[in-house]
């Protein structure tokens, strides 16, 4: 229900700096050539016969850029794919289960502050207290059910209750303390549709269809079904060594208010307008929606309910979400400064990075931001050692040595890439991730490494030696 946790702590090999010719030449540039530009990135890995096909939409203001299909939503019958097909979604699905309980909220049936036994009663909470808040953000502890090999096994059963997947997540210990850290969890939106059901008397199925898609005419989105026949689905593959195969089943009993919502790139641009437009919530509760809360010590995290709020791989402040299921990947984005919407829905899991991908025709459109780092001129044997604490799905260990070349940091088993200084205990690690260090007193080595890679903030702490 969302690109493995690989993805969002891969060490990239070096800093990305914007090349001083970039703005320039891009603002030179004609809209007619933007678009063909798009237009060519978009189709590229459908000529590479990466994916069967993807639907695009890129608007700025009142002005459609770019909305088009490309390759095939059914390889057997060639059916092409359309600009309005339906996708899968995956985890885009948790912005709406967000939403959902905001305004719950807002009709006084919820309280963000609640432990979540106030609404789920037999839930095992471990003697941990969970605050609703901290379901939304991805702070709860709780452990994910996707990496859990039980979940796993239960995906494409049809004939077992919905809470089954609650029995599976809640008797595995917390990865954290509530409000210590941040590891993306599926779970925590399952338990969210649990309480959606809870508190407003209807299905999550009917309550978001009902009360967020109708509202809004979003007449190409729906609750996924597996048997109800949809006009112009596409239909999801995967890629293989062999070539294009179909998907995996996957019943949506299970992905539930997580990940378990359809829609179309079109859809899709509406509920982007409408819900950072202000038609969905009011001010006070949409700012709640994309202001990160702090952990629990106060430490600053850039994810916030059920968005991602860190900047883009080009530095650019920009609002959004990926998802990933079976047989589709899906990338939205917002970019508030410039009005810009960019949605990319593919019918095709593999090689394919969506947000890569958004990148690159962001790129057309916008200039990147510089992001300048030093070498460090510290002492290097206050941070080199090795860092270890929970991740998404295992533990995570991250060695840092000093070099001629200066401090590199990288798992065990991989590349080290470059830690670049910006100030003080602070460092980037790749264009995204931030790196910062805490020492015990103003001197001695660091003790804790926080890794924050935007839709996770990982607290690693020194080993022995």
């Amino acid at each position: 229900m969302h690109p493995p946790a690989s993805i969002l702590v891969r060490l990239v090999a070096a800093i990305t700096l914007l090349a001083p010719a970039a703005a320039p030449a891009q603002a030179q540039l004609s809209r007619e050539r933007k678009i063909a530009i798009m237009d060519s990135i978009a189709e590229s890995p459908v000529l590479e016969r990466r994916v069967a096909g993807l639907a695009v939409a890129v608007i700025q203001g009142a002005d459609t850029l770019l909305y088009k299909g490309y390759g095939k939503a059914d390889l057997e019958w060639e059916v092409p794919m359309a600009a309005d097909a339906v996708f899968e979604i995956g985890s885009v699905t948790k912005q709406f289960t967000a939403a959902a309980i905001l305004r719950l909220r807002d009709q006084g049936k919820l309280d963000l502050d609640a432990d979540l036994t106030a609404y789920l009663p037999d839930y095992p909470s471990q003697g941990h207290r969970i605050p609703v808040r901290r379901l939304l953000d991805h702070t709860s502890g709780i452990k994910g059910a996707t990496e859990i090999a039980a979940f796993g096994r239960i995906r494409g059963r049809e004939d077992l209750p919905r809470d089954s997947a609650l029995k599976i997540f809640a008797a595995v210990p917390f990865d954290f303390t509530p409000g210590e850290a941040l590891i993306y969890n599926n779970s925590a939106y399952i338990l969210l549709g649990h309480i959606i059901e809870k508190v407003s008397g209807m299905s999550y199925e009917d309550y978001v269809e009902k009360e967020l898609f109708a509202p809004l005419g979003m007449l190409r989105s729906s609750y996924c079904s597996n048997t109800e026949v949809i006009a112009r689905r596409a239909h999801g593959y995967r890629l293989t060594p062999n070539g294009l195969m179909h998907k995996d089943h996957t019943s949506h009993l299970w992905p539930f208010s997580a990940g378990s919502l359809c829609s179309s790139a079109g859809d899709l641009v509406t509920w982007l307008r409408a819900l950072h437009g202000g038609e969905v919530l009011p001010e006070p509760s949409y700012r709640a929606m994309i202001t990160p809360a702090p952990l629990s010590d106060g430490t600053p995290v850039r994810y916030a309910m059920g968005l991602s709020v860190a900047p883009d791989v080009g530095g650019r402040p920009a609002i959004g979400h990926g998802g990933g299921i079976a047989g589709y990947l899906t990338e939205t984005r917002y970019y508030p400064a410039e009005d810009l919407i960019v949605v990319m829905l593919v019918n095709t899991a593999g090689n394919l990075s969506p947000s890569a991908l958004s990148n690159e025709i962001v790129d057309v459109l916008l200039p990147r931001v510089p992001i300048v780092t030093h070498r460090f001129t510290g002492d290097p044997s206050a941070l080199v050692g090795t860092y270890a604490g929970p991740a998404r799905g295992r533990p995570l260990t991250i060695t840092v040595t000093s070099t001629a070349d200066g401090l590199q940091a990288g798992p065990a088993g991989s590349r080290p890439s470059p830690l670049g200084w910006t100030d003080e205990w602070s460092f980037r690690l790749g264009p995204v991730q931030i790196v910062t260090f805490e020492r015990e007193g103003d001197s001695g080595p660091a003790t804790v490494m926080r890794v924050d890679g935007g839709g996770s903030h990982y607290v690693l702490r020194r080993q022995a030696r």
